[in-house]
């Protein structure tokens, strides 16, 4: 396959991905005209506490593959074989990775469900400032009638 090739079949598939992946504001009409968004982007607490338990589901997970991971370990330390040393090292990479990661799915857990409240709120208390403005400033009827 030649440079040519690969370089117009790339630029497609980037295109594509673009197309494929750009964001619809809420305040953007589905037909991209503007205004009157769909119902497609709103906050929802529960969507928000699953989450949060998927990632702490993770730390289990991950907890899980350590412990196993572990004692996979033993007897590989033979003392003088550079393989093992090499290994050894290694694991003691691994380990400090999962253990950095399995505290940041733990530290994420709350700020998650915090997050998801104060979307919620946040959609709540502007619900409440339109309707109070609708409420206070109605249209006068058509004249003529209607």
């Amino acid at each position: 396959m030649s440079s040519t090739s690969f370089d117009a079949e790339w630029a497609g598939l980037k295109e594509g991905t673009a197309v494929a992946t750009q964001m619809r504001l809420a305040s953007a009409a589905p037909d991209g005209g503007g205004g009157g968004g769909g119902e497609d982007l709103k906050s929802d607490q529960a969507v928000w506490n699953k989450a949060s338990n998927d990632v702490g589901q993770l730390v289990s997970g991950i907890k899980k593959a350590q412990t196993e991971f572990e004692a996979g370990q033993k007897g590989a330390a033979v003392s003088g074989v550079e393989s093992a040393a090499a290994q050894s090292e290694l694991y003691q990479s691994w380990k400090t990775y999962l253990d950095g990661l399995s505290g940041k799915c733990k530290a994420l857990q709350g700020p998650m469900v915090q997050a998801g409240k104060g979307q919620v709120a946040n959609d709540d208390a502007l619900r409440a400032d339109f309707t109070r403005m609708n409420d206070q400033y109605k249209d006068t009827p058509a004249t003529g009638g209607r």
